[in-house]
């Protein structure tokens, strides 16, 4: 696997029109041209930006392609980055679950509910469970709790959105190496699902 940080300036983001988060897909998506066949094989993290200009974490299988604008830097993380035993972790999430009358995809709403989504799903679906205090307590935060919205085609693409952040255990190798990989959740091309780690020791 290969990280890499897409930076442009200022000028750089006008001039490519970078104004929403289709703007960034396209953006992005760019640099990996498609083949026939392919399916989409890197995930990608807006970082925003502020008056100089803006940082886009990308993780990919290959290479990206040298921007037309802006620069790029690329690193090969190391196999053994993915065994360690517990990571301080963020990651911006679509998060949805599945209406059992209807059998509809909704939306999960609120703060708890969200931080009750994420720490059950996090074992099975994840391969990791978040670690607690002494009293029990969750060291996970959730931010920027919103809603992504952009026009693609004419219409009006809406996704729920929000940030987790915290401290987590691997408890299953083989499901936490395909999170980070593969990424967590729905939406995944347009800027969610990328788990971004840090190692941590006992």
């Amino acid at each position: 696997m290969i990280a890499s940080v897409l930076t442009l300036n200022r000028a750089e983001c006008q001039t490519l029109k970078v104004t929403d988060a289709y703007s960034v897909h396209r953006v992005v998506y760019s640099l990996f041209p498609a083949r026939e066949g392919q399916t989409r094989d890197f995930l990608f993290a807006d970082k925003g930006g502020d008056f100089h200009g803006r940082k886009i974490l990308i993780l990919s299988q290959k290479e990206p392609a040298s921007p037309t604008l802006g620069r790029i830097e690329s690193k090969e993380i190391p196999t053994a980055f993915l065994d360690g035993a517990l990571y301080g972790f963020e990651v911006r999430m679509n998060p949805t679950k599945r209406d059992k009358p209807t059998g509809k995809t909704v939306a999960v709403r609120g703060k708890e509910a969200l931080l009750s989504w994420f720490c059950e799903k996090a074992p099975t679906s994840f391969g990791f469970e978040v670690i607690r205090d002494s009293q029990g307590t969750p060291l996970i935060q959730v931010q920027g709790i919103g809603v992504q919205r952009f026009e693609k085609n004419g219409a009006t693409v809406v996704h729920g959105e929000a940030t987790f952040i915290g401290k987590l255990r691997v408890v299953d190798r083989g499901t936490f190496r395909k999170a980070f990989e593969e990424g967590m959740g729905r939406a995944k091309g347009f800027g969610f699902g990328l788990l971004q780690l840090v190692p941590l020791t006992d």
